[in-house]
């Protein structure tokens, strides 16, 4: 079962550094989107992956993660 993690982000910035960071642990590209107009970024992951992803969306200070 897949599962969706946005993260809200005050700066683009934060954004790219999360995504490269995450695609630099092994996720695919094709899994990490980025919204550049509502500042998110999103994460479609196997759900057995989720406490990693939200581990290091938090090392780049979202606002929000849901």
């Amino acid at each position: 079962m897949t599962k969706t993690v946005t993260g809200d982000f005050a700066t683009e910035d934060g954004m790219r550094n999360a995504m490269d960071d995450l695609v630099s642990t092994g996720l695919p590209r094709e899994s990490v989107f980025m919204d550049a107009s509502l500042m998110q970024l999103k994460v479609i992951i196997p759900a057995a992956t989720e406490p990693e992803v939200i581990e290091i969306l938090k090392r780049h200070g979202p606002t929000k993660l849901h």
